[in-house]
């Protein structure tokens, strides 16, 4: 009786989500084109920058073209994968309308890109899949970007051309912008085949390597959108997986969210030295998903639980997420 009762509930709660509504005007493919062209433009200056280069110099964009590549086919391939799983499931979706950044507000050129889905997700099967073939595919691309950085790793000459101050030092410094390391990238540059002049860059200066700073970059967005929070991809693979239970797992990974925050600010704040715990970016995080993602996932009614198949799937999601994810993605000190 309870049973049916909990069912009733889901039921009626999931009404507000699952009844369609009117459709509103569509945009047209140029929205999307302009977006992507946009995008390209965007990137490109990333990578020079990232280069040490001026952006704004005409004849440098050709030093950002390998970069920009990189992050538009980690987007592409992310955005895509959600694409096609919907159209699998005969749910109406738009194509990827990509977010152009200037760097001058994000050093990586874009704040990446979305679809919306047009349609109710009414099975567990079709949000289960919608959400993790987007991260999957663009993990493949970013993983596969660090193998190939870390296999044509240039001599330690490659960075002193961008920096030739260091060559009276002999070493580069260990200080300033810091991306953090990951499991995933841990674990590549011990097992790979390294050449033999190889130099392998200290965090603070991986940034200078396009291959190796778009797989980063990679692995941060796709870290990102695995939260198991509200409608995030992660949000959806748990509620998929969990059913109501999915806000324990929220609530919890909120709360350390928080905690990360507080750690980040008192760094910054310098009333405490725990780098490598928390970042101050964590308290834009918390806010954006408290207020405009929310923390639960909304309720919809299906009965039907997923296979082992998937069930596997979400143990690799869960492995993607820890080899992915880093309490303190970007330092400078």
């Amino acid at each position: 009786m309870q049973d049916n009762l909990q069912q009733f509930n889901e039921f009626r709660e999931s009404i507000q989500y699952s009844t369609p509504v009117k459709k509103k005007k569509r945009f047209g493919v140029w929205v999307n084109i302009v977006l992507f062209i946009l995008t390209c433009c965007t990137t490109v200056m990333a990578g020079v920058f990232w280069l040490g280069k001026d952006p704004y110099e005409l004849t440098n964009l050709h030093l950002g073209l390998t970069y920009a590549f990189l992050v538009i086919l980690f987007l592409t391939f992310h955005e895509f994968g959600h694409y096609f799983a919907a159209k699998y499931h005969k749910i109406d979706v738009t194509l990827p309308f990509y977010i152009p950044m200037p760097g001058l507000l994000n050093p990586f050129g874009t704040m990446g890109a979305v679809i919306k889905i047009r349609d109710p997700i009414k099975t567990k099967k079709a949000l289960f899949d919608i959400g993790i073939a987007g991260p999957i595919a663009g993990f493949v691309v970013a993983v596969g970007s660090l193998v190939y950085g870390l296999l044509t790793l240039p001599s330690i000459d490659y960075l002193y051309s961008i920096h030739p101050e260091y060559v009276i030092n002999g070493i580069p410094p260990v200080s300033g912008l810091t991306f953090a390391n990951t499991l995933i990238y841990s674990i590549l540059k011990n097992i790979l085949p390294l050449p033999h002049n190889a130099y392998i860059p200290p965090m603070n200066e991986i940034y200078h390597y396009p291959f190796l700073c778009a797989g980063w970059f990679g692995l941060f967005v796709t870290s990102l959108n695995l939260m198991p929070i509200g409608q995030l991809d992660g949000g959806h693979i748990t509620y998929a997986l969990l059913g109501k239970h999915h806000k324990i797992v929220a609530w919890i990974f909120f709360g350390l969210l928080i905690v990360m925050s507080a750690i980040g600010v008192l760094n910054y704040l310098e009333l405490t030295n725990l780098q490598d715990l928390g970042s101050p970016m964590w308290v834009i995080w918390v806010v954006l998903l408290f207020f405009l993602v929310k923390i639960e996932h909304p309720p919809f009614y299906d009965p039907q639980q997923l296979g082992i198949g998937r069930k596997l799937l979400g143990a690799f999601e869960f492995i993607m997420f820890i080899c992915s994810f880093t309490p303190a993605p970007v330092k400078d000190f």
